[in-house]
């Protein structure tokens, strides 16, 4: 499956969500969620992705994602794709770790830019403009205690085994998307989405093969998955 085909069925995909109700949805999150505790920054960016179908982290699995940066306190962040800035945001401001952060699609580099700044988080969040797959050099002398991967589905298992030789023993690697909208237990009858859900699967399947790694998945917002690098893991 071509990454033009990937980036097609992701916005077919997008495109089919209705939009929200942004009133509405800040009352029931509140509700929900109450930990969170959104500002006037998170809540833009929140309206932004609904309004420009920007796919950012769902609230259930920000508020996980949240509660491992807490429990973990990672002091180096690295984050596959960026977006608009929301996820790496986020994990700032719940840390005091530094965060490395790539994203390879222009519109949205330029808009996680202005979103870091607006929060004075420039300090804290450096984002590269490229492809993850070509960024390693990028990071290739920097050591990592965490790994946040949020980027092209289809090219998880390459991230993965490309960044993890960065990560410090006892680091995690946090994976989200990991039952996609659900697809992973559907009969999917469109081939280049079966393509897709297949290549998650299989990505879940290897990072509970994987004998270097202490792997979880949770159904907790679209699927998050923690490893846990093993002691004496190069």
């Amino acid at each position: 499956m071509t990454m033009k085909n990937i980036v097609a069925v992701a916005a077919t995909i997008m495109n089919n969500q209705p939009k929200i109700d942004y009133e509405a949805f800040k009352l029931e999150t509140l509700k929900a969620f109450p930990n969170l505790k959104l500002d006037q920054y998170d809540e833009e960016m929140i309206a932004y992705a609904n309004e420009h179908k920007v796919p950012i982290i769902q609230l259930e699995g920000l508020a996980f994602l949240k509660q491992i940066v807490r429990l973990h306190k990672p002091q180096t962040i690295l984050e596959i794709g960026s977006a608009i800035g929301f996820s790496a945001s986020q994990m700032a401001k719940c840390s005091n770790a530094q965060i490395i952060t790539i994203e390879r699609d222009e519109l949205m580099y330029q808009e996680a830019l202005k979103n870091i700044e607006k929060q004075n988080l420039q300090n804290r969040i450096n984002i590269h403009f490229k492809d993850a797959l070509e960024a390693f050099d990028l990071v290739k002398d920097m050591r990592f205690d965490m790994l946040f991967i949020d980027a092209a589905k289809g090219q998880y298992r390459r991230f993965f085994e490309m960044y993890e030789p960065l990560l410090n023993e006892g680091g995690i690697i946090v994976t989200d998307n990991l039952t996609f909208h659900g697809l992973i237990f559907e009969e999917i009858k469109d081939r280049n989405l079966r393509q897709l859900v297949r290549k998650i699967k299989e990505y879940n399947a290897f990072l509970l093969e994987n004998e270097n790694y202490e792997t979880s998945i949770f159904q907790i917002g679209d699927g998050i998955s923690i490893s846990i690098k093993k002691e004496g893991t190069k």
